[in-house]
C-alpha cells in the first residue's frame, strides 16, 4: 500500500514539475493575448465583445486584423493600446502586463511602448501645430532627454521616411488626407515604440492614397523593425501583408499566411493558405460557408483518425 502511495506522490510531483518547467503561453511573442474577455454592460444588458480570444504576434511582424463590424477587433485594439482594460484573461505587450498596470504605468505605456494611428485623420494631429511640431510633441511629452535640436532632427528623419519631408512646415488643414495619415504614422513612431497599432488607417482614403499610406507602414516595419498591427476592411491592405488574422464573434477564427515560392525556373509567386484557428480551450470556428454547404447545425460528429480529425453532420452515416 505504501509503495503504491509513494508511486502516486512521485507521479504528482513529476507532473507538477513538468507544468512548472513548461514555457508559459506566448513567452516568446511580443504580443500575447490569452483567453481574453471583454464584457460591456449597457442598460443592464451584458454584451461580450471578446469571448476568450487568443492571439500571438512575434516581434517584427507586419500583420492585419480583419472582421465584420461588431466582431471585436476594435475592442482588441483599444485593449492593446492601453485605452481599455479586459474583463478577464491575460494580455502582455513587450513585457507589460495590461491587466496589472496602474494609471501611471498606463500613461507611460501609451507614450513609450505603443504608437497609435486612428482612422479619422483629424484625430491624430493637433491642428495648430506644423507637421514637424506634431512629430516632436510626443518626445517632449515623454520627457525625452533629447535636446530641442535633436527632437527636431528626429522629426525630420521620420517625415523623410514617410516621403513627406516637404510638408514639415504645413499645418494639418494644409495637408491632404494621405499626407495627414503619413504625418500621423511619424507621430506614432516618434518615441520608437515596440508596437505600432493602426485602426482602419486607410478607411477615409481612396485606393491610390491608401497604397501610399500602406507603403509608409511597410517602410517603418522594414527600416525600423517596428512590429505593426493594422485593423482593416481594405482587402488590398489585407492581401499585402504576410499574415492576416480574422476575428469573428469575439474570437480569432481563421488566419491566412502568405509566402513567396520560387519554381524550378526561378520565377517567384506568392502562395496564400488559410487556416482555422484552434484556441487554448480547444475551440475551432468552422467557416460558415463550409457548415452551410453540409447542413451542419448545433452539433457535429467527430472521429479521431491516425493523422486527422473527421467532422460530419450528426445525422450522416459514414464508413471507414
Amino acid at each position: 500500500m505504501t509503495t503504491t502511495a509513494n508511486a502516486t506522490l512521485e507521479e504528482l510531483e513529476r507532473r507538477a514539475n513538468a507544468h512548472r518547467d513548461r514555457p508559459s503561453y506566448g513567452h516568446d511573442a511580443l504580443i500575447a493575448c490569452d483567453r481574453l474577455v471583454r464584457i460591456f454592460t449597457t442598460d443592464g444588458v451584458e454584451v461580450q465583445a471578446l469571448q476568450g480570444l487568443d492571439l500571438l504576434v512575434k516581434e517584427g511582424e507586419l500583420m492585419a486584423l480583419v472582421g465584420a463590424s461588431g466582431s471585436g477587433k476594435s475592442t482588441l485594439m483599444n485593449i492593446l493600446a492601453g485605452l481599455d482594460v479586459p474583463t478577464a484573461g491575460a494580455a502582455r505587450v513587450a513585457g507589460c502586463d495590461l491587466l496589472a498596470m496602474t494609471g501611471k504605468d498606463r500613461l507611460r505605456y501609451r507614450r513609450e511602448v505603443v504608437g497609435f494611428v486612428w482612422q479619422q485623420t483629424a484625430r491624430n494631429l493637433l491642428p495648430y501645430l506644423t507637421a514637424a511640431q506634431n512629430v516632436a510633441l510626443p518626445m517632449q511629452l515623454a520627457g525625452s532627454r533629447r535636446r530641442k535640436a535633436e527632437r527636431a532632427e528626429r522629426a525630420e528623419e521620420l517625415l523623410a521616411m514617410m516621403d513627406i519631408a516637404h510638408c514639415r512646415d504645413r499645418r494639418p488643414h494644409q495637408l491632404s488626407g494621405g499626407q495627414q495619415q503619413r504625418v500621423a504614422i511619424a507621430v506614432a513612431l516618434a518615441n520608437n515604440p515596440s508596437v505600432l497599432l493602426a485602426d482602419e488607417p486607410t478607411g477615409e482614403l481612396d485606393s491610390a492614397t491608401g497604397e501610399q499610406v500602406f507603403a509608409a507602414f511597410r517602410r517603418a516595419n522594414e527600416e525600423l523593425g517596428t512590429t505593426i498591427v493594422i485593423v482593416t476592411h481594405d482587402q488590398a491592405v489585407a492581401t499585402e501583408v504576410r499574415r492576416t488574422v480574422a476575428i469573428r464573434d469575439g474570437r480569432t477564427s481563421s488566419e491566412v499566411l502568405r509566402r513567396t515560392e520560387v519554381d524550378e525556373e526561378g520565377r517567384e509567386s506568392l502562395v496564400a493558405r488559410e487556416y482555422a484557428m484552434l484556441d487554448r480551450a480547444g475551440r475551432l470556428q468552422l467557416p460558415a460557408d463550409y457548415t452551410k454547404a453540409l447542413g451542419m447545425e448545433h452539433r457535429v460528429a467527430l472521429e479521431l483518425e491516425q493523422d486527422h480529425i473527421g467532422v460530419w453532420p450528426d445525422d450522416v452515416e459514414h464508413q471507414h
